[in-house]
């Protein structure tokens, strides 16, 4: 039985929508930060910071593959049960005419919010779409030579990052990492600015 306190802090963190997202990913399997990046199309920054806060909370734990990827997995699942209990009957006879005018202004008011909700989820979904027809005509046109320069420049796309940022983004050895960098700096992809990454402003915009 989780302490007062306790259940506050776990209503905070899923009271964010990625980061029910995130749990509801990890409950089909374990994933590094890439899978999560991309299947949730949320830059690598932001699901770390997201992993690494659920992390320290005990919902997530991690392990490295042969490969040291870093993998996340649900180490405690959540199950929340809402008991509702009637405290009086609410007699709208009783109910005064200014409250009244207020409850139908707060439900005019929601009504606009969940179809306001709907439409951005729409016009999500269709940027979603465009986001991976628009990557699969990178690859199927050979702007990237590998899979592992896929996930650099996918990564960068979200943010401009440091190598230890590229590192955890990307799930890539530190040596291979570097050497894919090194062809994309070369070929005038990527620059580099101080110890950031990112897309060259000349390709990128």
């Amino acid at each position: 039985m989780l302490e007062r306190g306790e259940v506050s802090r776990l209503l905070d963190i899923l009271g964010n929508r990625n980061r029910r997202r995130i749990i509801e990913l990890l409950r089909q399997k374990p994933c590094f930060v890439t899978e999560i990046s991309e299947r949730l199309l949320l830059s690598p920054k932001a699901v770390i910071e997201h992993l690494q806060l659920m992390e320290r909370e005990q919902i997530l734990g991690s392990y490295q593959d042969e490969r040291r990827r870093k993998y996340y997995y649900l180490s405690h699942d959540i199950n929340l049960i809402i008991n509702l209990q009637k405290q009086d009957e609410v007699i709208l006879s009783t109910v005064e005419e200014n409250q009244q005018a207020r409850i139908a202004r707060d439900l005019m008011l929601f009504r606009r919010m969940v179809r306001a909700h709907d439409e951005l989820l729409e016009n999500l979904e269709q940027l979603e779409r465009d986001i991976e027809s628009r990557f699969t005509e990178f690859m199927r046109e050979g702007i990237f030579t590998n899979e592992g320069e896929a996930r650099i420049i996918l990564a960068l796309a979200h943010a401009d990052l440091n190598l230890g940022e590229l590192r955890e983004a990307c799930g890539l050895p530190t040596d291979e990492l570097k050497q894919r960098l090194g062809n994309l700096l070369q070929m005038g992809i990527v620059e580099k600015t101080n110890d950031r990454y990112r897309i060259s402003v000349t390709h990128g915009g």
